[in-house]
């Protein structure tokens, strides 16, 4: 049961990772709107929090890896989605690039 929790654990800070940045951060214009970021700034606290909680069933390496790379492939896809922003052929390569990596270290990497 501990490992099914720290992978939720995982999961919440995959997606509040998400929400803060692609939601909260960019709208506070480098913190210069005090609402957006005080908001943003609880949701990273929880993604880091919900972070610390995983890493305590989850190799840290295997942890942040995921944690790191779907959050950045989820703000992408926000900024894609909500702000018209489309990436070039470089930022596309780059994503197979972390897709690929992520499959690794997941599938394949040590996690003992």
């Amino acid at each position: 049961m501990k490992i099914l929790a720290s992978y939720l654990f995982l999961v919440i800070a995959i997606t509040s990772g998400i929400i803060a940045n692609g939601f909260f951060l960019k709208a506070s214009e480098g913190f210069t709107k005090f609402i957006p970021s005080l908001i943003g700034s609880a949701i990273i606290i929880i993604a880091y929090f919900s972070l610390s909680k995983a890493m305590e069933n989850i190799p840290i390496g295997f942890t942040y890896a995921t944690y790191g790379s779907l959050t950045t492939i989820g703000a992408l896809m926000i900024g894609m989605i909500k702000f018209n922003q489309i990436p070039n052929i470089y930022s596309i390569i780059g994503v197979i690039f972390i897709l690929i990596g992520v499959v690794l270290v997941n599938y394949f990497g040590n996690i003992s």
